[in-house]
Order: C-alpha cells, then structure tokens, then sequence
C-alpha cells in the first residue's frame, strides 16, 4: 500500500484500475473529465472520448453486457444527455459491473444550471454513492462494483466540483484482474420491448427492497458519534463541511449510499440526538424522505439556501450562532471576469458578427464568452447543440428576412456532440439559416481533449478525423464555405454572402486554439507614441490590452501576437515590437 496525495478525480481513475475496470467511454464535461484522462494512462483499461454522453454510456452498457467492468463519467447536464440509456439499462440489469461517475457543480463554476443529480438515480431507481473526499472516491468505485454485480443494476457515483477537484492523501493498491464474465443470449432480459419490460419492472421493484436492506447494513452509511444535542445528516462535500464547522459538537449520520435512504438507521439516529439538521447543497431531497418518515427536523432548507455552495462558517453561523477561532474566515476569491485568452480565435469572428449587428444563437463552449462585453455578440445559449435547433426554430417564425439577420455559433467539439441534428433538421425542414461551426482544432473549454474531428484518440494515438466539410455537404448542406477569422473583413464578406443566400449554408470558420502546443508564440505587439486614443483596438476585448492616462497599453507578457489589434488601428499605431 502507497500513500498519494490525489485530486478526487484521480482517485476514482485509480480506483477503477484496482477495481479491474476494462473498459472507459466518456465525453469531458467539467468537473469530472480528469478521472477520464487519469485512466488513459493504464494500459490495462481501453478508454475513448465518445461524441457525447449517451454514445458513451450506450457503449460502456454494452461492454458491460459483453461481460466487462465498465465506466463512463459525466457532468450533470451530460446525465441527460445520457438518461434514455440509464432509464431502460436501469431495467436490463446488467452483466460486468457498471458505474456511471456524474459530478454535480454546486456554485455553477463551469455550467449553465445547478441540476441536483439524485433526482435521476431516485427516477431511475438504481442505487447511487457519493464520497466526500479521494480515499472514498477510491474505496467507493471498488464498491459500486460490488454492489452492481451483487444487485445486476448500474451505479450512480454522485461527484461534485469540491470532491472532484480537491486533494486528499489515498492509500492505493495493486489491480484486480477481474475475468470477463460469461456472455449468453437473454431476449428476455435484455430486449426493452413492452412485454419484456414489463416483467423487469418487477425485478427492479424487488431489487428496490433489497437495496433498501443493504443501505441500512451497509457500512457506507454510518454513525460518528459527538454531542448528543446537535445531530446531522449529511453527504458528500456537505459532510465534510459540517464536521469542520460543528466538530465534536454534534453527532453525524454520514450518508456514503445516499439511494436509497437507509430509513432504519435514520430513525435509530434521530432517537439520540435532542435536535436533528439536514445539510445537503442544491435540493431537499434528504430532508422531504426524512420528514417523510415522521422525524422531526429542526432545520433543513429553512436554514441554509437551494443555491450554491455552503461554507463550513455558514454552517456554523446557522446552527451554533457565532463564529469561533476554530473557523478560518473563508477569504474571498478575486475577481476574475471571464474573458476569452489573448489570441483567441473565436475573439475575430465575435467582433465581426457584432459589428455585423446580427442576432446570434449561441451554444456550450468557450466561445460562450463572446456573449460578454465588449464583443456581447451572443443572444442565446442553453444546452450543448441547441444553437442550430433554435436557429432553425427563431427564423421559421420569424421569416425569411430576419434569416438574413441570424446566425448560429457552434464549436466543432459542440456540433459533433449533438449539433449534426440540428442542422440535418435545417435541411430537411428547409429554413435558410447560417450556421458557423468554430473550428478550433480541439474541446477547447474542458481543457484541450480530443474530439473525432482532431485526428486523435484518447490515448493521444492516430484516429480517423472526420471531415467537417464533407459531412455538412452529406446531409445536404450544399453552400459550405471556410474561413480563417482572424481575417476580418474576408470573414463578414463569406457570411453576407451566405446570409443572403435563399438556402441552409455552414462557414466553417478554422483556426487552431491559441494554447495549442503546436502554436507558436509570436512577438509581441505595441502601441506607438502616436496613438491617437480612439481605443477601437479596446472593441476585441483582448485581456492584453488596457488603458491608462498615457493611453492604451499592449502587456507584453500577455500578448501572444496573434496581430487582430493591428487590423482594427486605422491609424497605423499597433505594430510588432522591434527586437
């Protein structure tokens, strides 16, 4: 046994590997794609980035049935993508075991909801775990498996942004090679048509009960004793944040099975403690099943809010009233206003499309930020993929002149995702709408993951790369147009001319991702003394350029000379630095 200090992340990646997990499929979304990534590096597991999460589930359940332990990890809005798959494999059972990690963003650091994720392992009715530091994220993937082959079900392991990406020491050990488990034919079992489906209900029912006895037994739930005036049950991060603010003040019921709910261990647990807390971020969901279940609660979601995250002096501040030494004051973060990276690409094509004046669906990426001022080129962005179908919908009502005032923005990463559809629907519902896929040669916002339009895998070794023309000509898109946007004034004439065009069109508009290691940095650029202060170049939003009282300023150590300053300056003032 080592001792490692792991992000949570890791540690699941590391707990798949001892587990004998053979088989990995996952499309990043933040705060779960390092566990993906931390697994690409043993061998004895085969891992993909798939082009979305349904794909991904849909091929580690068929893994699973073939007999592997399997895997797939997602962000929360990626379990729905997933959902049509985790509701009937939810009635299949399964063959291997298969866990699927979602990880929750409480805070919203990097999503567009606060989606709490125990709602689909509730509907669903498969079980779900959720650890609250990395030994657990390790020590939990191994028993999920357990669980799921015990029980023929899938996993749920709950993940949120503070276990994911926090650190803690792990004990880690050797793998389990576990040996593929028998495949035979089983229409009945695995065949989701009425009549088969309806005999696997009643399987799942009675799995509900006896999933129901573990989590009582179980020692994933389990009893911390402290003070018996204050009693707290808890989850996950929330656990971990009770225990610093209240200490041996009180007494915990920490939740490690969290569905379902260990109803008899709740109420043995309420009988000694004078007055009972619920603490769990995002939905009521502990608290509804225990109020549910006669106990009284003497604060729940009365006290602390639906929204965001809690913070150990919060806590403390609610149930104990002041503030102790023991706390550390929770410092606050500096402010950091999103902003697209000097030399992005997507920064030209955002500052054409405002000038333009042009309504702009837009869509999940980091290309989103070109909704924020100065560029504030973006009118709408809701789900991955949903800038095309919108589009589509938005110019079918509003006619054929407001098409020649609209276009959808969408990454390439994005449009394979689910963005084919979308435009697959334009076509064959015919609305002349303008689509521009941004190409920038990689899944730019999650942190540089390849996609099957990069010509690399997940293992970082060749794979077929797809060809975005070619396929946007095959679901007959017949206008598809390239352009570089870094050059301005090429860029708004091909989308005038595509605008005006009485039929469905796609700009792909390609240039690599700045931070790309394949990029070089150029020389940076500088303002001359004969600036004459009319801060066009202030239009990009470029995070290198400022103002001061001597006018503006290009940070050297920012700037990577990607040169869109210099094609804004009228004057001739932007050039770049003499050696």
């Amino acid at each position: 046994m080592k001792k490692k200090l792991m992000l949570g992340n890791e540690a699941v990646a590391q707990g798949l590997f001892e587990a004998g997990c053979r088989f990995i499929s996952s499309y990043p979304g933040t705060p779960s794609t390092e566990i993906t990534e931390c697994a690409a590096r043993f061998s004895e597991i085969t891992v993909e980035w798939a082009p979305n999460e349904k794909v991904a589930a849909e091929s580690s359940f068929g893994a699973s049935v073939a007999g592997a332990r399997s895997f797939s990890a997602m962000k929360h809005v990626g379990l729905n993508v997933a959902a049509d798959l985790l509701y009937s494999a939810a009635y299949t059972g399964v063959n291997g075991g298969f866990v699927i990690a979602v990880a929750d963003d409480m805070g919203m650091h990097s999503s567009q909801n606060e989606q709490d994720s125990r709602h689909h392992a509730i509907a669903s009715k498969v079980p779900m775990l959720e650890p609250s530091d990395s030994q657990e994220c390790l020590d939990y993937v191994k028993r999920a498996y357990e669980i799921s082959e015990e029980f023929d079900t899938i996993v749920l392991l709950r993940l949120s942004t503070r276990v994911s990406h926090s650190q803690s020491f792990v004990e880690t050990g050797e793998r389990n090679e576990i040996p593929l488990r028998r495949y035979e034919k089983n229409t009945g079992k695995y065949v989701m048509m009425p009549g088969n489906a309806k005999k696997r209900h009643t399987v799942v029912e009675d799995r509900q009960k006896r999933l129901a006895e573990l989590a009582n037994s179980d020692p994933l739930n389990k009893i911390i004793k402290g003070s018996p005036k204050i009693g707290v049950i808890a989850s996950g991060i929330a656990y971990q944040y009770a225990r610093e603010a209240l200490g041996e003040n009180a007494s915990y019921l920490k939740l490690g099975m969290i569905n379902p709910m260990p109803d008899g261990l709740i109420l043995d647990f309420s009988k000694t403690v004078d007055k009972l807390y619920i603490i769990e971020e995002l939905d009521d969901i502990f608290e509804t099943h225990v109020r549910k279940l006669g106990v009284k609660v003497a604060g729940g979601k009365e006290l602390f809010s639906m929204e965001g995250e809690y913070t150990p002096l919060k806590i403390r501040e609610k149930i104990l009233g002041g503030v102790s030494a023991e706390v550390r004051e929770e410092a606050a973060a500096p402010v950091r206003p999103p902003v697209l990276c000097p030399g992005c690409p997507h920064r030209g094509i955002f500052y054409v499309l405002s000038k333009m004046g042009l309504t702009v669906s837009g869509d999940i990426g980091c290309y989103t930020l070109g909704s924020m001022p100065p560029l504030s080129a973006m009118d709408l962005t809701i789900d991955m993929g949903a800038s095309i179908g919108a589009l589509h919908g938005i110019n079918k009502v509003r006619g054929e002149e407001f098409s020649k005032k609209s276009v959808a923005v969408i990454g390439d990463s994005t449009f394979l995702h689910s963005g084919i559809t979308g435009l697959l629907n334009i076509v064959y519902n015919q609305s002349s709408s303008t689509v521009l896929i941004l190409d920038n040669s990689i899944t730019g916002m999650t942190g540089h993951q390849d996609n099957p339009a990069t010509g690399k895998n997940a293992k970082g070794e060749y794979a077929p790369a797809v060809d975005l023309e070619a396929l946007c000509r095959a679901i007959g898109v017949d206008k598809v147009r390239v352009v570089d946007p870094f050059d301005l004034k090429g860029a708004e004439t091909v989308i005038r001319e595509e605008l005006a065009e009485e039929a469905p069109s796609a700009v792909i508009v390609r240039r690599p991702c700045a931070l790309l290691k394949t990029q070089v940095i150029k020389k940076p650029y500088a303002v001359s003394k004969a600036c004459k202060k009319c801060r066009m170049c202030m239009k990009i939003g470029c995070p290198a350029i400022s103002v001061s009282e001597n006018g503006v300023i290009i940070d050297a150590a920012l700037c990577n000379g990607c040169g869109l300053c210099s094609k804004l300056c009228a004057s001739g003032c932007i050039s770049q630095k003499e050696d």
